[in-house]
Parts: structure tokens; C-alpha cells; sequence
């Protein structure tokens, strides 16, 4: 586990660091483990056939969703899809119109917001300029009335775990995005939340340093031991932090699963192409056998994967993976035993860095297929063959 040996190197060089960490991971551990003991057969959040209408216009549309204890789980999708409306009406701050929210088994929304211990983080990070770091992380514990020396043992336990030990006395306007970024984490760990949920919390940040801090955040996240709803619309970052992903379009959850099953499997096409792949084409089942679809598309018969029963002349449509072709000049043979073979014509090619991205015309369709930067290509303009193993092709 990362944060295991993360805490072997931090032991050895920084032990006052460590023994931080440790005392606020366990408590944090300790709280959590408390939490799933009320009943391990029931999701630390339930949130049931939520609704929600902004001047009569539905926003929420029969939401429902479990969270487990110690699980970040995000909300993704494109704006105006919900997924903000959602974390507020669980934060407390919107009321639902229908539906129920459970909280360690409780119904919590005639609970005020002050009252269920909920840390929220917003894109904008809402620091106090005219306040130092120090200042505006125990902001919280000190609108609690708690004892001094806890809030300087919660405080300092906090900075040390977002790594800015050090700069309790520096002004927030002396600091970098990422730093100030740190702060606003530091002041909602503080107070110990039993949920915490951010919406957009690197939304701010140039693309570099949203790099950078997606892998730090989850592991932040997770050595706190926190639950979290974490809200973003960019794929790249929902897969790196979370456990699992909620696909959010028009106010529904489409899909709900881990990063690699969303990725491998998206369930409808909204989620298909929201994460980017292009190449989704409508078909007809011809017949239908162990897991296996023969469609009939407009570029020809494409034996297909398909996770369920399928029947004959049922329209469908496939998913052929952009990263799974071979693609050779026309002239040349290719092996045809364990694959499908299409015709075609290349249309583009697209220099991304590590990868090129080349566009194939097939039968008045352009498919587009990925191809690391190196490998050979025909020229442009050439007829080309386009092979493609049947796991490349899915019935959606």
C-alpha cells in the first residue's frame, strides 16, 4: 500500500512528522471503523430516489446512491448535469423536492447543516486573504469553542498532513495555487468530518499542477480515512482519485462502477463518448451466441462482445476501441482467423505527444484509432485494412 511505505520514508527521516500522521490516521482509522459497526450490511450514505426542480426545469431525476465507509467515490459529468446540485443537497445546503438521504442509518435532511459534521470544499478554495495559513485552517475549530490545545494538536496534525508544515505564519496570498489548494484540505480534515465532499477542488489549478495533486489528493484522502464525494468533469481526474465513479448526464446516474470497469465497459453511449471514444456505430443483431453478436452496420458484419442476451434483428449499438486496431496498406495480407478486417481509406493523422491519432474513412464512416508515435503508418490518402480483434468491438 503506498501509504505504508510513504510512512517508512517519512519515519526515517521527518519521526516527528510520522508520529503526526500516525496519531491522525488512527484516530481518523479508529472513527471510521466505529462508523461501519452500526451495521455492516447498510452503506455509510444512502441516498434514495433523490429529485430535485429549478423553476420547473428537473435537475435531479430519481438519484440514487450508496456510499460506503472509507470510499471516495465522484460525481462526473459534463456542466449542468447535476452532479453539484446533488452534493449540495446532501451537504444540506438545497432541499430535495423528493426522495431520502441516510446517514449512518439516520434520515438527515431535517438535520441543519452545522449539525452533521460534513467538511465541503469548493473550486474557488474560499480562504481568508486578510488571514494567515494558520488562521484559516483552524477557522472551523475555533467556531466550534473547542479547547486550545485541541484545536493546536487538530490544526498542526492537519498541515502536517497536507505537507505544509511550516507555514502556519505565511499570507495566503504568498502562496502557490497548489499550496493554497493544500490549505483549504488542511481546514476541512481539521475538524475531523465524517463526510467530506468537494466539488471541482482542482478546477482552478493549471493542468500541470492538477497532474500533480490528483495522485496526492487520493492518497490524503485515503490515509485520513475519509468518505468522500468528490465532484469534478474531467475523466482523467475522476480516475485517479476515486474508488468509484458515477456518470452523471441530464440529472441520472447512467453508470456507476470503478475507473477500470467504466473505462473497459461504459454502459450507455452518453457515457461512451463523454469519456472520449469516438467510434460508436448503430447496428442490427444478426445472431447472437455465447457472448458473441454478429451486427450488420453500415461498414459491414462486426462480430461483437456483448455482456447480455441478445435477439435477432435487435438494434444495438457497438463500441469499437480506438486503441485496438492494426492498421496496413491495402496490398498487404493480414491474419483473419481471430479478427475482422475493414476497408478503408486514411484520412488524417494527428501528432499527441506519445501517441498519434489517425482518422480512417470506411464506407462514408470515419473511424478513429490511437497508435503510440513511433509505429510505422501508411502514407496519407492510401487505401489501408483496418484489423480488429472481436474484444475490440462491444455491444453498448
Amino acid at each position: 500500500m503506498l501509504i505504508g511505505n510513504l510512512d517508512v520514508a517519512i519515519s526515517t527521516t521527518h519521526p516527528t512528522l510520522w508520529q503526526a500522521r500516525r496519531g491522525l490516521r488512527a484516530r481518523w482509522k479508529r472513527s471510521s471503523i466505529n462508523n461501519l459497526r452500526y451495521n455492516c450490511a447498510m452503506a455509510f450514505l444512502q441516498v434514495a430516489h433523490l429529485s430535485k426542480a429549478f423553476d420547473g426545469k428537473l435537475t435531479l431525476d430519481d438519484v440514487s446512491l450508496d456510499i460506503d465507509a472509507g470510499e471516495i467515490v465522484c460525481l462526473l459529468g459534463p456542466s449542468g448535469c447535476g452532479k453539484t446540485t446533488l452534493l449540495r443537497i446532501i451537504a444540506g445546503l438545497e432541499t430535495a423536492d423528493n426522495g431520502t438521504i441516510a446517514f449512518e442509518g439516520q434520515d438527515v435532511q431535517g438535520v441543519p447543516v452545522h449539525q452533521r459534521n460534513f467538511g465541503l470544499m469548493f473550486q474557488d478554495f474560499a480562504l481568508f486573504p486578510h488571514k494567515n495559513v494558520w488562521d484559516n485552517v483552524i477557522f472551523g475549530l475555533r467556531m466550534q469553542n473547542l479547547p486550545a490545545d485541541h484545536i493546536q494538536q487538530l490544526g498542526r496534525e492537519a498541515l502536517d498532513l497536507v505537507g505544509l508544515s511550516g507555514f502556519e505564519k505565511r499570507d495566503v496570498h504568498q502562496l502557490s495555487g497548489g499550496e493554497r489548494q493544500r490549505v483549504a484540505l488542511a481546514r476541512s480534515l481539521a475538524p475531523e468530518p465524517k463526510l467530506l465532499m468537494l466539488d471541482e477542488p482542482l478546477g482552478a489549478l493549471d493542468r500541470q499542477l492538477r497532474e500533480e495533486l490528483m495522485i496526492e489528493l487520493r492518497r490524503i484522502l485515503k490515509a485520513a480515512h475519509l468518505t468522500s464525494i468528490y465532484v469534478t468533469h474531467d475523466q482523467q481526474e475522476a480516475f485517479a482519485v476515486a474508488d468509484r465513479v458515477a456518470v452523471m448526464n441530464t440529472g441520472r446516474i447512467e453508470q456507476i462502477a470503478t475507473p477500470p470497469q467504466i473505462y473497459a465497459q461504459p454502459a450507455t453511449e452518453f457515457v461512451a463518448r463523454f469519456l472520449g471514444m469516438p467510434n460508436l456505430i448503430d447496428g442490427t443483431v444478426l445472431s447472437y451466441a455465447a457472448n458473441v453478436a454478429v451486427v450488420h452496420t453500415s461498414i459491414g458484419l462486426l462480430p461483437a462482445t456483448a455482456d447480455r442476451s441478445l435477439q435477432s434483428d435487435q438494434a444495438v449499438t457497438l463500441l469499437i476501441r480506438s486503441e485496438a486496431a492494426t492498421i496496413v496498406p491495402d496490398q498487404e495480407p493480414v491474419e483473419t482467423s481471430s479478427t475482422t478486417v475493414l476497408h478503408g481509406r486514411l484520412q488524417a493523422v494527428s501528432f499527441r505527444g506519445r501517441y498519434r491519432r489517425v482518422v480512417v474513412r470506411a464506407h462514408e464512416i470515419d473511424l478513429v484509432f490511437e497508435f503510440e508515435a513511433p509505429s510505422p503508418l501508411p502514407p496519407l490518402g492510401q487505401p489501408v485494412k483496418v484489423s480488429l480483434p472481436t474484444a475490440a468491438v462491444r455491444v453498448i
